[in-house]
């Protein structure tokens, strides 16, 4: 397919039809679904699989779906990426011509970016306008992105329109790159079209399942077995299922993400319109970060950005006033609440101008990050309190660590990576792990200087002390 080069906006085309054309009807209709929406039950939400039928039908679902999005993050790129229900062709339509024109505004296409995409994938990606300008598919996710995020996004929108797996496997390695927790994923799809209620609600679970697995194998499987029960009037087990099995594709080797089911509804539960014979099924699943499990404390771009401006904040505020500069925790993710250990480290022109910190998280990360950044700055013992011409030339680092892990043999600490923490009696001293990194010590110097310099116990206090080590997420 040709590209088309003419500059244009991308207009409405079912407005009215599967959502409100009016903006006050719009939002009173976003508002309406989200109140009812199954709250959030994840955490560092990487993707979502959402529903794209009449707000009617499928809204309360996909509703439920965009409710695990954390509001609070800022995207760099939102990927919206639908299935082609108008035209067939090969490979994967970018939307790289103009902006989307909704009845809430108008949506930002990162079009520099898309024309990157296709430049770089000629054989996979095509700029072509034509897939998009009559699919529901995409357009339909819009409102609920800008319901939850507001202006502070930009989209990228691809149409697949390929039916060979191995294409998508393709765009999946194009876009792996980019599945990171700085962008979001939305993948649009319906499950079950056309079975009578019952049989909706078995054969969209059998289809559910096999994508929980993180399997794309298991999925095309499970398609292929669903076909072959030759359940009465199904056309298909997944309207989307390219757009899902390029998501697959994408994930399936990450052991650091988890696909869990947040909310199922078909047609036939639709009020007022819903029919329980030939019905249209709707899961949501969000694909999410696993729950830490192994010390490793992970936080997102934008939020360690948050923690830095809180830092430097704190800093200007008891230099030039004395005091702390008010915080609202409604202000900030899930993340940035949790209890944590952190250290905040101020430097002066690369050299070293205070480091304050607290091992054990009793307080909100960003509670904790504003309490160290007021405190190094005038408390640290070691330096004069930071003045108010200082200001301009301070370097903020933050060290965020992981929950204490008691060793029994420094065999277990590695240099670079664990920090440690020795105690013995009333007496104690930590090195973050950055030090041994910084200072090029080997192990025997990493653990004396701790020893003697930190805790006070002598070189060798370290053998009869305990230890505790930690990892430590930094940025400057």
């Amino acid at each position: 397919m040709k590209s088309t080069s003419e500059p244009f906006d991308r207009k409405p085309a079912v407005a009215g039809m599967f959502y409100p054309a009016e903006p006050d009807k719009l939002q009173q209709a976003l508002e309406r679904l989200f109140a009812d929406a199954l709250p959030r039950q994840c955490s560092n939400v990487r993707a979502i699989i959402c529903p794209h039928a009449g707000y009617v039908f499928s809204g309360g679902v996909a509703a439920s779906a965009f409710n695990q999005i954390d509001r609070n993050i800022i995207y760099k790129r939102v990927f919206i990426i639908a299935s082609s229900h108008q035209v067939s062709f090969e490979g994967a339509a970018i939307y790289c011509a103009g902006d989307f024109l909704m009845p809430h505004g108008r949506v930002k296409v990162d079009k520099t970016f898309g024309k990157m995409l296709v430049g770089g994938n000629p054989d996979v990606f095509t700029s072509d306008s034509g897939p998009h300008l009559n699919e529901h598919s995409l357009e339909v996710q819009l409102p609920f992105l800008n319901y939850v995020l507001k202006k502070n996004y930009c989209i990228v929108p691809i149409v697949i329109g390929t039916s060979d797996p191995e294409v998508c496997k393709m765009i999946a390695l194009a876009l792996k790159p980019y599945f990171t927790p700085e962008n979001l994923f939305v993948i649009s799809s319906d499950f079950s079209h056309y079975p009578d209620y019952e049989d909706a609600q078995r054969v969209d679970t059998i289809t559910k399942e096999a994508i929980l697995t993180n399997n794309p194998e298991n999925l095309l499987s499970t398609l292929e077995c669903n076909a072959g029960k030759h359940i009465l009037h199904l056309a298909t087990s997944l309207c989307g299922w390219t757009s899902v099995l390029t998501l697959l594709y994408i994930t399936h080797d990450m052991d650091s993400v988890e696909y869990s089911a947040i909310d199922y509804k078909n047609s036939g539960d639709a009020e007022y319109y819903g029919e329980k014979r030939k019905v249209v099924g709707y899961w949501g699943i969000a694909v999410s970060e696993k729950k830490n499990t192994n010390s490793d404390f992970q936080l997102s771009g934008s939020e360690k950005k948050t923690l830095l401006k809180i830092a430097r904040e704190s800093v200007q505020s008891v230099v030039l006033h004395r005091k702390k500069n008010k915080l609202n925790p409604d202000d900030y993710s899930h993340a940035l609440k949790t209890k944590c250990g952190a250290f905040v480290t101020l430097y002066k022109n690369g050299e070293l101008r205070g480091c304050l910190g607290r091992l054990k998280g009793d307080l909100p990360l960003y509670k904790i990050i504003q309490d160290m950044a007021t405190s190094v700055s005038i408390f640290d013992y070691r330096f004069p309190p930071v003045e108010q011409e200082e200001l301009p030339d301070i370097e903020i680092e933050i060290s965020v660590l992981s929950p204490l892990k008691k060793i029994n043999s420094v065999s277990e600490i590695e240099l670079g990576k664990h920090g440690v923490f020795m105690e013995k009696g009333e007496h104690s001293g930590v090195f973050l792990p950055q030090v041994a990194s910084e200072t090029g010590w080997s192990m025997d110097e990493f653990l004396g200087h701790c020893s003697r310099d930190k805790a006070g116990i002598g070189w060798d206090g370290w053998e009869t002390a305990e230890i505790y080590i930690f990892t430590a997420t930094v940025f400057s």
